[in-house]
């Protein structure tokens, strides 16, 4: 399973195993990031699962899909190169090791 890494806007950092094939999404929800609200439940309606991905590694994930770089553009925090959905992301072994931050707001 891969390792990945959520650091909460205070600076906590929090690292699960995640199964193969889930979103970051279903990891924080089922591991209690409070970072990530994820109010439409991962469908990528509602841009609340917001992350900044390591921008080390943000050549190993796909582009964002035309639905997620729409949603983006109405994150409440900063938009930036690394903005990802995490809802968009699956966890794959070789994205072991990643890093994501997560932004003061969601809302």
């Amino acid at each position: 399973m891969p390792h990945i890494t959520y650091v909460e806007a205070d600076g906590q950092a929090t690292t699960i195993d995640l199964p193969e094939g889930w979103t970051l999404v279903q990891g924080a929800l089922a591991n209690n990031i409070t970072g990530i609200l994820a109010e439409c439940g991962g469908s990528c309606t509602c841009a609340t699962c917001h992350c900044y991905v390591d921008e080390a590694r943000l050549a190993e994930l796909p582009p964002p899909a035309e639905g997620e770089a729409a949603m983006l553009d109405f994150v409440a925090a900063e938009r930036r190169p690394n903005s990802r959905l995490a809802c968009q992301i699956r966890a794959t072994a070789a994205l072991d090791g990643l890093r994501v931050e997560l932004p003061a707001n969601q809302e």
